[in-house]
């Protein structure tokens, strides 16, 4: 859908929902378009980010298909979050990443994973590629360690520097005119909101994964996949420790922190992933965006794929796979942080984001209380 159009069905939709509100409360949508008649370009953008895709409303609206309003709130704002993502990518050509997700990722990671393999079979005798290595250093003896500390440290560093950068200029473009102590004073309920996930479920009550049926398997899953994250980060960052500080190399002991902390993150990675692909398999697609959906699953897949090829290392890392193994995953998590800033990634700062400003607007504006209560 062009662009223009993206944006028109928005602001009907939003127009529509302000003027009807039966949704209220079901989410921080809802007290966001409250009393608005008018939704510029950088208002959609902000609500589209606050739409966690409960779906609730979807299942809750009267005027929804086959009404002549034709109201799909969760299909406009995730076609608008979409858009939103691609229009303050930094560096700007990044936009096109959105656009055609799939090829891109397929592109970039099976690239440098393809030039990874190439470099290493070109440059590593086989009987040490093919060898079986054990002790300190044994990962070393097929990749250096110069080697894989440059290459996996400058594609994390592009990932950080692209998603701050474009985040930054997300928030440029909704943030209210506002004190730093109200600044301050948003950052806790906005924090909280990230961290719980308060609105993934609407109204407390769950998701409408499949039809009507509310559950919390998506806050679930969403809560297992981000520690099995934290848990690989952990894992990484201990392992510098070790390396710099201790002086240990790897690979290193089953019952060390860094393999634990990889160990157990690279299963919950898998678990969450698994789980929020079977809810995007059997969900509902008449209130989803298919681009939206494509980018959802070209993400978990690539999410799959670098956890089990990590796991894989564990398992495989004293016999003669290992080299082979050990070169595919750093292949997988160069090309991983490369596309980073053009996936379905971005949605976390720019949510986080989304969520500041509502608190801020919440704080300016507090809500009013009836005569009843």
């Amino acid at each position: 859908m062009p662009r223009r159009e993206i944006i028109e069905e928005a602001e009907r939709v939003l127009q529509l929902c302000s003027a009807c509100m039966y949704c209220d409360a079901y989410c921080a949508v809802f007290p966001a378009i409250a009393g608005k008649a008018t939704f510029p370009i950088a208002d959609v953008a902000h609500i589209a980010n606050l739409c966690h895709g409960c779906r609730g409303c979807w299942y809750a609206c009267q005027y929804a298909p086959p009404h002549p309003f034709a109201v799909n709130l969760p299909q406009a704002l995730a076609a608008a979050r979409r858009l939103s993502c691609a229009e303050v990518a930094r560096p700007r050509w990044l936009a096109s990443g959105f656009a055609r997700n799939g090829f891109t990722v397929a592109a970039v990671v099976g690239g440098v994973t393809v030039l990874a393999l190439a470099a290493v079979l070109l440059t590593v005798p086989y009987d040490t590629l093919f060898a079986v290595h054990r002790g300190a250093g044994a990962f070393y003896r097929v990749v250096p360690w110069g080697v894989m500390s440059a290459v996996a440290g400058l594609s994390f560093l592009w990932a950080v520097a692209a998603i701050s950068a474009s985040t930054l200029a997300f928030w440029r473009s909704i943030a209210p005119k506002t004190s730093r102590k109200a600044m301050r004073r948003a950052l806790g309920p906005a924090l909280r909101a990230v961290v719980t996930l308060e609105n993934l479920g609407g109204d407390g009550h769950g998701c409408n994964d499949v039809g009507e049926r509310l559950s919390d398997e998506k806050r679930i899953a969403h809560h297992v996949l981000v520690a099995g994250f934290g848990l690989t980060i952990v894992s990484t960052l201990s392992a510098a420790v070790w390396h710099h500080v201790a002086g240990a190399r790897a690979p290193y002991a089953v019952v060390s922190l860094p393999v634990l902390a990889g160990l157990v993150g690279g299963v919950l990675m898998l678990l969450g992933t698994a789980g929020l692909a079977a809810i995007e398999a059997r969900a509902d697609r008449a209130p989803a965006d298919p681009t939206e959906v494509r980018l959802n699953r070209v993400f978990l897949a690539l999410l799959a794929l670098v956890s089990a090829s990590g796991l894989a290392v564990l398992a495989l890392r004293e016999t003669m796979l290992m080299g082979i193994t050990l070169t595919l995953h750093l292949g997988l998590v160069t090309g991983f942080f490369l596309v980073l800033p053009a996936s379905k990634m971005v949605h976390a700062p720019y949510r986080a984001a989304a969520l500041w400003r509502a608190a801020l607007d919440r704080i300016a504006s507090p809500p009013r209380r009836s005569g009843g209560e």
